[in-house]
């Protein structure tokens, strides 16, 4: 069985995922820690997707953001059950179902779904990325003047202020040269819209693999760069997503860097 093989696996999981989310509101969210929720209906599509993958892929492990990881480590789904949950318990409807296989620490599949925005996300490395039939290419821009570009959330937790002074440095030069800047609080619809050409940029300091996987396929497969704050190729034991379109790639990291050293002086 090849990786293509899996794709309407992939494809059915998180259609799945989307079906449970419209299919009842939500009873419980509960605080995993600090400013960090998950409700009862991300363990029912992590739980539900947990099953279905383990059934239709038996020799494929998983991780997932509520349960950890089961089964196989040199290949293995990692799944987001509602990437954006936070959006998601208050009713904005930016959020994802986010699907990837990770073979050994590099993406080779991905599908996402958009439950409130009915969008379809998916790629196989070296076979292109595609919302619902319609190919994706990164934008074509190049002016950081011309650029949107989104930033992924603040830390909380241990050692935050000082994590975030550098997020506030990066928005402070960005934000000052950059068209436009935006939050959107879900690191699947960052990446996916990279691919979409509709983000010219995303900067996430961090990589949980379960937010990242799927999407930084999408963006390899779109055209863009995927890198981790060393400027080397992003994978899951990456520390940081940078997804870029390649005429930006000098300025962002450029203006990253910057931002670090800016907290330091």
């Amino acid at each position: 069985m090849t990786h293509h093989d899996l794709l309407p696996i992939a494809r059915e999981a998180v259609a799945m995922g989307s079906r449970i989310i419209h299919s009842r509101p939500f009873d419980h969210v509960t605080a995993k820690t600090e400013r960090d929720l998950v409700t009862d209906i991300d363990l029912a599509v992590e739980d539900a997707l947990r099953t279905f993958l383990q059934a239709e892929a038996p020799h494929v492990g998983v991780l997932g953001e509520e349960h950890g990881h089961t089964g196989p480590t040199d290949l293995w789904w990692a799944l987001d059950p509602i990437d954006g949950t936070t959006n998601f318990a208050r009713g904005i409807p930016l959020c994802a179902v986010s699907l990837a296989l990770v073979s050994d620490t590099t993406s080779v599949l991905a599908a996402i779904t958009l439950p409130f925005l009915g969008v379809d996300y998916h790629a196989v490395r070296d076979e292109g990325a595609y919302a619902g039939t319609r190919r994706l290419h990164t934008s074509p821009v190049t002016d950081v003047a011309d650029a949107v570009i989104s930033i992924g959330d603040f830390a909380v937790g241990e050692d935050a202020a000082t994590k975030n002074a550098v997020r506030i440095a990066l928005l402070t030069r960005l934000g000052a040269t950059a068209q436009r800047i935006r939050m959107i609080g879900t690191a699947a619809i960052d990446l996916a819209w990279v691919a979409e050409g509709k983000l010219d940029a995303t900067i996430i300091l961090s990589n949980m693999p379960w937010d990242t996987m799927a999407g930084a396929l999408l963006v390899h497969e779109s055209g863009g760069l995927v890198l981790d704050l060393d400027n080397t190729p992003h994978t899951s034991a990456s520390t940081a997503t940078i997804a870029v379109t390649a005429g930006l790639r000098q300025v962002v990291v450029n203006t990253l860097h910057q931002s670090f050293e800016d907290t330091q002086a």
